[in-house]
C-alpha cells in the first residue's frame, strides 16, 4: 500500500507562540531543537507541516488520525529529517519525508509504503 501526504503553510503563524502552546505539538526533543536555532518559526513551521502531512497520509489509508505528540520529527548526523514515530500501531510502515522552509513558508511532503 503506497500513500501520500503534504502541507505547506505560513511560517508567520509560528511567530512568537509561547511554550504552552509549542508544548501541545512538539515534543520536548522538538522543542528544544528549534528553540536553539536562528530562526526557530522556520523549524517549528517546517515540523508542524510533516505532522499533517503523516496525519494526511495515514488517514488516506484508513488509518486513524495520530496526535501532534505521537509524531516527531528529528534529524540524522548528515541534517536530514526523519520521522520518529511514538506509537507501535503506525511502525509497520516505512514513512519517508522531506521538508523544507524558505522566506515565510515551509512544506512538507511525506511517503507511506
Amino acid at each position: 500500500m503506497l500513500s501520500i501526504g503534504v502541507d505547506i503553510e505560513d511560517i508567520s503563524r509560528f511567530e512568537n507562540k509561547n511554550l504552552r502552546f509549542l508544548k501541545r505539538i512538539f515534543t520536548e526533543n522538538e522543542i528544544s531543537y528549534c528553540l536553539n536555532t536562528n530562526k526557530p518559526q522556520q523549524h517549528l513551521c517546517a515540523r508542524f507541516c510533516a505532522k499533517e502531512a503523516v496525519i494526511k497520509a495515514l488517514s488516506s489509508i484508513g488509518e486513524n488520525k495520530p496526535r501532534f505528540l505521537d509524531i516527531e520529527v528529528l534529524k540524522k548526523e548528515n541534517g536530514a529529517p526523519y520521522l520518529n514515530i511514538l506509537i507501535d500501531e503506525y511502525k509497520k510502515y516505512n514513512i519517508l519525508l522531506s521538508i523544507s522552509h524558505e522566506n515565510n513558508k515551509a512544506v512538507a511532503f511525506v511517503i507511506i509504503e
